[in-house]
Protein backbone atom coordinates (compact mmCIF):
# COMPACT_ATOMS: atom_id res chain seq x y z
CA UNK A 1 0.00 0.00 0.00
CA UNK A 2 1.24 3.63 -1.20
CA UNK A 3 0.94 7.05 1.17
CA UNK A 4 -2.40 7.96 -1.20
CA UNK A 5 -4.14 4.97 -1.05
CA UNK A 6 -3.07 4.90 3.23
CA UNK A 7 -4.90 8.36 3.24
CA UNK A 8 -7.75 7.26 1.16
CA UNK A 9 -8.55 3.79 3.46
CA UNK A 10 -7.78 5.50 7.18
CA UNK A 11 -8.13 9.03 6.62
CA UNK A 12 -10.73 10.22 3.67
CA UNK A 13 -13.79 10.17 6.39
CA UNK A 14 -12.25 10.72 9.79
CA UNK A 15 -14.97 12.53 12.18
CA UNK A 16 -18.44 14.08 10.92
CA UNK A 17 -19.35 15.41 7.95
CA UNK A 18 -19.57 19.77 8.00
CA UNK A 19 -21.16 22.06 6.03
CA UNK A 20 -18.43 24.47 6.78
CA UNK A 21 -15.77 22.34 4.95
CA UNK A 22 -15.80 22.71 1.59
CA UNK A 23 -13.09 20.61 0.59
CA UNK A 24 -11.00 18.39 3.15
CA UNK A 25 -8.64 15.13 2.92
CA UNK A 26 -7.64 14.48 -0.67
CA UNK A 27 -6.29 18.00 -1.79
CA UNK A 28 -3.16 19.75 -1.79
CA UNK A 29 -5.06 22.09 1.15
CA UNK A 30 -8.27 22.59 2.51
CA UNK A 31 -10.73 24.76 1.63
CA UNK A 32 -13.28 26.23 5.33
CA UNK A 33 -15.72 28.52 5.52
CA UNK A 34 -15.31 30.53 9.09
CA UNK A 35 -19.21 31.28 10.06
CA UNK A 36 -20.25 35.30 10.19
CA UNK A 37 -19.68 36.31 13.16
CA UNK A 38 -17.24 33.72 14.57
CA UNK A 39 -13.41 33.69 15.21
CA UNK A 40 -11.05 30.60 14.88
CA UNK A 41 -9.15 29.24 17.56
CA UNK A 42 -6.43 27.07 16.69
CA UNK A 43 -3.71 24.97 18.41
CA UNK A 44 -1.46 22.24 17.58
CA UNK A 45 0.24 19.92 19.65
CA UNK A 46 3.04 16.88 19.17
CA UNK A 47 3.04 13.86 20.62
CA UNK A 48 6.53 11.21 20.41
CA UNK A 49 6.49 7.73 21.32
CA UNK A 50 8.36 7.38 24.46
CA UNK A 51 8.20 10.69 25.47
CA UNK A 52 4.17 11.77 25.74
CA UNK A 53 3.69 8.10 26.17
CA UNK A 54 4.97 4.54 26.43
CA UNK A 55 6.64 2.79 23.28
CA UNK A 56 4.01 -0.39 23.58
CA UNK A 57 0.95 1.92 24.37
CA UNK A 58 -2.26 0.75 22.64
CA UNK A 59 -3.06 2.54 19.12
CA UNK A 60 -6.45 3.13 19.94
CA UNK A 61 -5.43 4.94 22.94
CA UNK A 62 -2.60 7.00 21.26
CA UNK A 63 -5.59 8.29 18.40
CA UNK A 64 -7.73 9.18 21.67
CA UNK A 65 -5.02 11.19 22.91
CA UNK A 66 -3.92 12.72 20.05
CA UNK A 67 -6.87 14.73 19.53
CA UNK A 68 -8.09 14.46 23.20
CA UNK A 69 -5.20 16.93 24.26
CA UNK A 70 -6.32 19.56 21.41
CA UNK A 71 -9.29 19.68 22.10
CA UNK A 72 -8.68 20.40 25.83
CA UNK A 73 -6.82 23.17 24.46
CA UNK A 74 -10.38 24.62 22.87
CA UNK A 75 -12.19 23.93 25.90
CA UNK A 76 -9.70 26.34 27.93
CA UNK A 77 -10.53 28.73 25.53
CA UNK A 78 -14.25 28.14 25.45
CA UNK A 79 -14.70 27.27 21.85
CA UNK A 80 -16.89 24.96 19.84
CA UNK A 81 -14.45 22.22 18.15
CA UNK A 82 -15.16 22.29 14.35
CA UNK A 83 -11.86 20.80 12.51
CA UNK A 84 -8.72 18.78 12.47
CA UNK A 85 -5.65 18.13 10.58
CA UNK A 86 -3.10 14.81 11.61
CA UNK A 87 0.70 14.79 10.79
CA UNK A 88 1.33 11.08 10.95
CA UNK A 89 4.90 9.69 11.11
CA UNK A 90 5.00 5.74 11.07
CA UNK A 91 8.30 3.49 11.46
CA UNK A 92 6.34 1.26 9.01
CA UNK A 93 3.11 0.12 7.56
CA UNK A 94 0.29 -1.79 9.74
CA UNK A 95 -2.50 -1.80 8.97
CA UNK A 96 -4.05 -3.47 12.12
CA UNK A 97 -2.22 -0.69 13.90
CA UNK A 98 -3.61 2.12 11.42
CA UNK A 99 -7.25 0.85 11.77
CA UNK A 100 -7.15 1.05 16.01
CA UNK A 101 -5.67 4.14 15.91
CA UNK A 102 -8.56 5.61 13.88
CA UNK A 103 -11.26 4.01 15.92
CA UNK A 104 -9.54 6.23 18.83
CA UNK A 105 -9.15 9.15 17.25
CA UNK A 106 -12.91 8.81 15.73
CA UNK A 107 -14.41 8.10 19.28
CA UNK A 108 -13.51 11.41 20.06
CA UNK A 109 -13.95 13.72 16.55
CA UNK A 110 -17.58 12.02 16.46
CA UNK A 111 -19.01 13.16 19.54
CA UNK A 112 -17.59 16.68 19.63
CA UNK A 113 -18.66 17.49 15.76
CA UNK A 114 -15.08 17.03 14.79
CA UNK A 115 -13.85 16.66 10.88
CA UNK A 116 -10.51 15.59 9.72
CA UNK A 117 -10.21 17.90 6.79
CA UNK A 118 -6.02 17.36 6.06
CA UNK A 119 -2.73 16.19 6.95
CA UNK A 120 0.31 14.78 6.15
CA UNK A 121 1.98 10.92 6.26
CA UNK A 122 5.48 10.26 6.03
CA UNK A 123 7.89 7.43 7.36
CA UNK A 124 10.16 7.92 10.34
CA UNK A 125 9.38 7.86 14.71
CA UNK A 126 6.27 7.77 15.90
CA UNK A 127 5.10 10.90 16.22
CA UNK A 128 2.08 12.55 15.81
CA UNK A 129 1.34 16.09 15.18
CA UNK A 130 -2.77 17.45 15.31
CA UNK A 131 -3.96 20.82 14.82
CA UNK A 132 -7.48 21.33 16.22
CA UNK A 133 -9.39 24.18 15.32
CA UNK A 134 -13.20 25.66 16.70
CA UNK A 135 -15.01 28.69 17.05
CA UNK A 136 -16.03 31.69 19.34
CA UNK A 137 -18.42 33.97 18.60
CA UNK A 138 -16.09 37.02 18.09
CA UNK A 139 -14.77 38.73 21.72
CA UNK A 140 -15.87 35.98 23.68
CA UNK A 141 -12.62 33.42 23.59
CA UNK A 142 -11.08 32.92 27.39
CA UNK A 143 -7.92 33.82 27.77
CA UNK A 144 -4.93 33.21 30.60
CA UNK A 145 -4.89 36.95 30.73
CA UNK A 146 -8.13 38.28 32.79
CA UNK A 147 -7.61 36.84 36.51
CA UNK A 148 -7.66 39.83 39.04
CA UNK A 149 -7.16 40.22 42.61
CA UNK A 150 -9.86 38.40 44.71
CA UNK A 151 -11.10 36.19 41.91
CA UNK A 152 -11.84 32.59 43.39
CA UNK A 153 -9.97 29.62 41.89
CA UNK A 154 -11.16 26.26 40.52
CA UNK A 155 -9.97 23.00 38.76
CA UNK A 156 -12.24 20.38 37.63
CA UNK A 157 -11.96 16.69 37.54
CA UNK A 158 -8.98 15.37 40.19
CA UNK A 159 -5.91 16.96 39.17
CA UNK A 160 -3.46 14.07 39.66
CA UNK A 161 -5.09 10.23 38.25
CA UNK A 162 -3.66 10.90 35.16
CA UNK A 163 0.36 11.13 36.38
CA UNK A 164 -0.68 8.25 39.03
CA UNK A 165 -1.92 6.63 35.92
CA UNK A 166 1.32 6.64 34.04
CA UNK A 167 3.48 5.84 37.38
CA UNK A 168 1.82 2.83 37.46
CA UNK A 169 2.29 1.55 33.58
CA UNK A 170 5.79 2.76 34.44
CA UNK A 171 6.68 1.23 37.05
CA UNK A 172 6.93 4.05 39.69
CA UNK A 173 3.65 3.46 41.80
CA UNK A 174 2.45 -0.20 42.76
CA UNK A 175 -1.35 -0.59 42.60
CA UNK A 176 -3.80 -3.54 41.46
CA UNK A 177 -7.77 -3.58 40.61
CA UNK A 178 -9.92 -1.22 39.96
CA UNK A 179 -8.19 1.83 41.30
CA UNK A 180 -5.24 0.77 39.17
CA UNK A 181 -7.83 0.48 36.36
CA UNK A 182 -9.16 3.65 37.24
CA UNK A 183 -6.04 5.85 37.10
CA UNK A 184 -4.67 4.65 34.08
CA UNK A 185 -7.85 5.17 32.05
CA UNK A 186 -7.35 8.71 33.01
CA UNK A 187 -3.81 8.59 31.44
CA UNK A 188 -4.97 6.60 28.80
CA UNK A 189 -7.98 8.33 27.77
CA UNK A 190 -8.18 12.14 28.93
CA UNK A 191 -11.50 14.03 28.82
CA UNK A 192 -11.78 17.14 27.31
CA UNK A 193 -14.01 19.52 29.05
CA UNK A 194 -15.21 20.68 26.06
CA UNK A 195 -19.13 21.31 27.18
CA UNK A 196 -17.99 22.99 30.39
CA UNK A 197 -15.33 25.28 29.27
CA UNK A 198 -18.28 26.58 26.33
CA UNK A 199 -20.32 27.66 29.53
CA UNK A 200 -17.15 28.93 30.91
CA UNK A 201 -17.65 31.93 28.43
CA UNK A 202 -18.55 35.43 30.50
CA UNK A 203 -18.18 33.42 33.62
CA UNK A 204 -14.26 32.58 33.97
CA UNK A 205 -12.21 35.69 34.10
CA UNK A 206 -8.95 33.50 33.15
CA UNK A 207 -8.48 29.45 32.21
CA UNK A 208 -5.98 27.00 31.08
CA UNK A 209 -5.59 23.72 30.58
CA UNK A 210 -3.47 21.34 32.98
CA UNK A 211 -1.14 19.54 30.81
CA UNK A 212 2.16 19.82 32.72
CA UNK A 213 1.07 20.46 36.11
CA UNK A 214 -1.63 22.32 38.05
CA UNK A 215 1.61 24.00 40.27
CA UNK A 216 3.46 24.95 36.63
CA UNK A 217 0.29 25.68 34.48
CA UNK A 218 -1.27 28.03 37.60
CA UNK A 219 2.05 29.55 37.27
CA UNK A 220 1.53 30.17 33.52
CA UNK A 221 -2.14 31.51 34.21
CA UNK A 222 -0.87 34.15 36.80
CA UNK A 223 2.03 35.59 35.30
CA UNK A 224 -0.15 36.33 32.17
CA UNK A 225 -2.46 38.31 34.29
CA UNK A 226 0.22 40.11 36.59
CA UNK A 227 -1.34 38.54 39.73
CA UNK A 228 -0.14 35.66 42.45
CA UNK A 229 -2.07 33.03 43.59
CA UNK A 230 -2.95 31.37 46.52
CA UNK A 231 -3.78 27.33 46.85
CA UNK A 232 -4.59 25.84 50.26
CA UNK A 233 -3.51 22.26 50.27
CA UNK A 234 -6.07 20.97 52.40
CA UNK A 235 -8.96 22.19 49.34
CA UNK A 236 -6.87 20.11 46.70
CA UNK A 237 -9.05 17.13 45.08
CA UNK A 238 -8.18 13.58 45.53
CA UNK A 239 -9.68 10.99 44.26
CA UNK A 240 -9.89 8.00 46.27
CA UNK A 241 -7.87 5.81 43.48
CA UNK A 242 -5.42 8.17 44.02
CA UNK A 243 -5.40 8.48 47.91
CA UNK A 244 -5.68 4.76 48.31
CA UNK A 245 -2.52 3.85 45.81
CA UNK A 246 0.20 6.97 46.27
CA UNK A 247 -1.38 7.96 50.16
CA UNK A 248 -1.86 11.71 50.87
CA UNK A 249 1.62 13.14 50.72
CA UNK A 250 2.68 11.77 47.23
CA UNK A 251 -1.18 11.93 46.03
CA UNK A 252 -0.55 15.76 47.02
CA UNK A 253 2.89 15.55 44.90
CA UNK A 254 0.94 13.93 41.94
CA UNK A 255 -2.45 16.82 41.81
CA UNK A 256 0.45 19.51 42.08
CA UNK A 257 3.28 18.53 39.60
CA UNK A 258 1.85 15.52 37.69
CA UNK A 259 0.79 16.37 34.36
CA UNK A 260 -1.50 15.01 31.50
CA UNK A 261 -4.98 15.84 33.08
CA UNK A 262 -6.31 18.05 30.87
CA UNK A 263 -8.64 19.18 33.31
CA UNK A 264 -9.80 23.18 33.18
CA UNK A 265 -8.23 25.33 35.79
CA UNK A 266 -9.38 28.59 35.91
CA UNK A 267 -10.19 31.83 38.29
CA UNK A 268 -14.31 33.27 38.50
CA UNK A 269 -15.07 36.58 40.03
CA UNK A 270 -17.22 36.54 43.61
CA UNK A 271 -19.82 37.95 41.72
CA UNK A 272 -19.94 35.29 38.88
CA UNK A 273 -20.28 32.38 41.48
CA UNK A 274 -24.02 31.99 40.82
CA UNK A 275 -23.31 31.98 37.58
CA UNK A 276 -20.75 29.28 37.73
CA UNK A 277 -23.19 27.10 40.04
CA UNK A 278 -25.49 27.38 36.75
CA UNK A 279 -22.98 26.24 34.29
CA UNK A 280 -21.81 23.54 36.31
CA UNK A 281 -25.47 22.11 36.55
CA UNK A 282 -25.70 22.40 33.31
CA UNK A 283 -22.56 21.16 31.73
CA UNK A 284 -22.74 18.09 34.02
CA UNK A 285 -19.26 18.52 35.24
CA UNK A 286 -17.89 15.38 36.81
CA UNK A 287 -16.41 17.63 39.70
CA UNK A 288 -15.67 21.46 40.49
CA UNK A 289 -13.50 22.39 43.38
CA UNK A 290 -12.51 25.47 44.58
CA UNK A 291 -8.96 25.23 45.68
CA UNK A 292 -7.87 29.01 46.67
CA UNK A 293 -7.93 32.77 45.05
CA UNK A 294 -6.26 35.12 43.62
CA UNK A 295 -4.25 37.47 45.10
CA UNK A 296 -2.17 40.93 44.28
CA UNK A 297 1.29 40.64 43.60
CA UNK A 298 3.49 37.46 41.80
CA UNK A 299 3.82 34.04 41.77
CA UNK A 300 1.98 31.13 43.33
CA UNK A 301 1.64 29.86 46.81
CA UNK A 302 0.75 26.42 47.90
CA UNK A 303 -0.13 26.72 51.44
CA UNK A 304 -0.69 23.65 54.09
CA UNK A 305 -1.25 23.14 57.75
CA UNK A 306 2.13 24.02 58.82
CA UNK A 307 3.08 26.93 56.35
CA UNK A 308 3.73 26.77 52.79
CA UNK A 309 4.61 23.55 50.71
CA UNK A 310 7.81 23.63 47.84
CA UNK A 311 6.40 24.57 44.90
CA UNK A 312 5.83 21.05 41.95
CA UNK A 313 8.14 22.11 38.86
CA UNK A 314 5.68 19.96 36.56
CA UNK A 315 6.83 18.82 32.86
CA UNK A 316 9.17 20.77 30.42
CA UNK A 317 10.89 19.08 27.52
CA UNK A 318 13.95 21.18 27.70
CA UNK A 319 14.80 21.71 31.39
CA UNK A 320 17.82 20.61 32.17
Amino acid sequence: MGEFELIERYFAAVGVTRRDVTLGVGDDAAILSVPAGQEVIACTDTLVAGSHFPLDFDAADIGWRSLAVNLSDLAAMGADPAWATLALTLPKLDEDWLEAFVEGFSAVALPHGVALVGGDTTRGPLTLTVQAMGFVPAGTAVRRRGATAGDLLYVTGWPGDAAAGLALLQGRLAGAGADRAALELKFRRPEPRVGFGLRLRGVASACIDVSDGLAADLGRLVAASGVGAVVRAAELPLSRALYTLAGEARAREFALGGGDDYELLFSVPQAARGALARAIASAGAPACHCIGEIVSGRGVRVVGEKGDLPLQKGWDHFAT
